[in-house]
């Protein structure tokens, strides 16, 4: 079981570096508008419900703090836009790492054992659709910071 968990969590560190890849291809296509503002959960007592508020404390209070600086606000000066772009960036790499590595849960799930596949897809839900979905809500904040500044 410890080498299921190994598996999935590499696996998932590797859907990182393919979903930047794929994303910096998307980046230049119209389609890419199109996905630059998915919310898949609206609801903050749904979020609140699935632990995101947890999960934003262990990113903010962990290594991963160190990951992706440039969607840190560093002073009230800071580009918004700027900051909402990066965000943007990560939730879709995110995103697409997450349907990477699902492929490989249910491939493991389907030709080893569906324990294997299950461990696959706890380790992907919590480092790929998790951080996506902390990224949905920081951009919903986000853009009512700008939506603010557009107003005065």
């Amino acid at each position: 079981m410890l080498k299921y968990l190994i598996f999935g969590i590499s696996i998932s560190f590797i859907s990182w570096i393919v979903g930047m890849i794929i994303n910096s291809i998307l980046v230049k296509t119209e389609y890419y508008k199109k996905i630059s503002n998915l919310n898949f959960i609206e609801s903050k007592s749904l979020n609140k419900t699935i632990g995101i508020d947890y999960f934003k404390w262990i990113v903010k209070n962990s290594f991963f703090k160190f990951f992706n600086q440039k969607i840190k606000l560093k002073n009230k000066k800071t580009e918004l836009t700027e900051i909402r772009k990066e965000m943007t960036i990560a939730e879709i790499s995110h995103l697409i790492g997450f349907i990477f590595v699902t492929f490989f849960a249910v491939y493991k799930s389907i030709t080893h054992d569906f324990l294997f596949g299950l461990i696959i897809m706890i380790a992907n839900i919590l480092m790929n659709l998790y951080p996506s979905l902390l990224q949905q809500e920081n951009k919903r904040r986000i853009d009512k910071l700008i939506n603010r500044q557009i107003k005065l």
